[in-house]
């Protein structure tokens, strides 16, 4: 059983509950990892290795380190290790020879190691790369655990109604949406009042904006609480983050736009506060691990030991929050207006901001100029018509492609 509550222009997404009918407790869960060597896909592995009798792998993908792709599929006695770079194919052969696991490489075999019959996929390929797969995983009506932000953020719609299609369960990996699922299961959507995602404020939460014009990339890097690859630690420092994750949060829960919000907590805690009618405020509260939700979305509607730290309120003693400064991290309120602006919007927004981002890791562009450069090429987007409605995955690809074009000319001005 499913929650299938639907908001206007919005296709219903099947979201599970405690009922839904998790495989036979008794037969291992066949998981794919769509990004076994990120952090995300270490995470899983990690929990996978602690519980083996719990899970068989079916495939494992990376894009570029062959020789750790080998290492794991080896140690999780994968079927299937897919390397998306195909010049690193002879590498990956060489590392599992003699184990009988098939080695492969390029798009298609990451969309055949998607497609491989699975219980779960966990789908944690970075960035737009990440589309084309989990699109299929999506085809066949699996579970999907979906870390993978530009399904929703870039391709919203036409990702969900593609899941409402296949009849798939889609369990959010994002701490915060991660959180917002567990408050909200089994809710009536006519009263959910508010979901307030929230944010640790990143590296430079205290910074005047006068020091952020000189910020670097090693600085932007050193996140107060959570270990990430590069591009969500920058995200992270520029509040971008929690703006994409507003926009999945409107594609994964029935609530309208205006309903979403975001709050500064530098303990990262509170993972999620979701307010209803009568004046509750319900609130999920784990360490800042992602083996957390990692873990709920492989277990529930059960769950499943993870060797995350426990909780001590008392020796944490205070939590803390505050309003986000849209004047010093402006990323924020530009992702929220390519929110209400809708269409591909989000899709443009997505694009610019991964360009932004590289350009400011190699030193092209400074800290601040980030946001700008990301509202620049939406507007410039928007001038040429490509702010339009999608209809499928290929017109969300020719759009992000346009974009980053878009996005590139523009950078050349800073």
């Amino acid at each position: 059983m499913a929650v299938t509550a639907s908001v206007p222009n919005r296709p219903v997404v099947r979201v599970p509950v405690v009922e839904f009918g998790a495989p036979d407790a008794s037969a291992p869960m066949r998981l794919s990892v769509l990004g076994a060597t990120g952090s995300i896909g270490k995470s899983t592995l990690d929990l996978v290795g602690r519980a083996p009798d719990r899970f068989e792998i079916v495939a494992l993908t990376a894009q570029s380190n062959a020789r750790e792709l080998a290492v794991l599929a080896r140690r999780h006695r994968a079927r299937l290790a897919v390397i998306g770079d195909d010049a690193q194919l002879a590498e990956l052969r060489d590392g599992l020879a003699g184990t009988g696991i098939r080695a492969a490489a390029g798009l298609e075999a990451l969309i055949e190691a998607a497609l491989m019959p699975a219980d779960c996929v966990m789908a944690a390929i970075v960035g737009a790369a990440g589309l084309r797969p989990t699109f299929a995983a999506a085809s066949c009506g699996a579970r999907i655990a979906l870390a993978n932000k530009e399904c929703l953020v870039s391709a919203g719609h036409v990702f969900t109604a593609e899941i409402a299609r296949s009849g798939a369960e889609l369990l959010p990996v994002d701490s915060e949406h991660s959180a917002a699922f567990q408050a909200l299961s089994g809710a009536d959507p006519k009263a959910i009042e508010k979901i307030v995602l929230t944010a640790s404020g990143g590296p430079f939460r205290t910074w005047a904006r006068e020091a952020l014009e000189a910020a670097t990339p090693e600085q932007a890097l050193k996140h107060p609480n959570w270990s990430m690859g590069a591009k969500v630690t920058i995200d992270s420092a520029t509040l971008m983050n929690k703006g994409l994750e507003l926009i999945e949060a409107f594609h994964l829960f029935p609530v309208p736009a205006e309903a979403l919000d975001c709050v500064i907590h530098p303990q990262s805690i509170v993972h999620c506060l979701v307010s209803y009618v009568d004046g509750s405020v319900l609130a999920q509260m784990a360490s800042p691990d992602m083996r957390t939700p990692i873990a709920v979305a492989l277990a529930w509607p059960k769950r499943m030991a993870a060797p995350t730290e426990k909780l001590d309120l008392a020796r944490l003693g205070s939590l803390t929050f505050e309003a986000p400064d849209e004047v010093r991290f402006p990323a924020l309120g530009v992702a929220r207006a390519a929110l209400r602006r809708g269409d591909t919007a989000p899709a443009v927004l997505n694009a610019a901001n991964e360009v932004a981002v590289k350009a400011f890791l190699d030193r092209r562009l400074k800290f601040l100029d980030i946001a700008a450069l990301v509202e620049a090429t939406i507007e410039e987007a928007e001038r040429q018509g490509a702010i339009c409605q999608a209809h499928g995955l290929d017109d969300i690809l020719h759009i992000d492609g346009l974009a980053r074009r878009l996005a590139v000319e523009k950078l050349n001005g800073y």
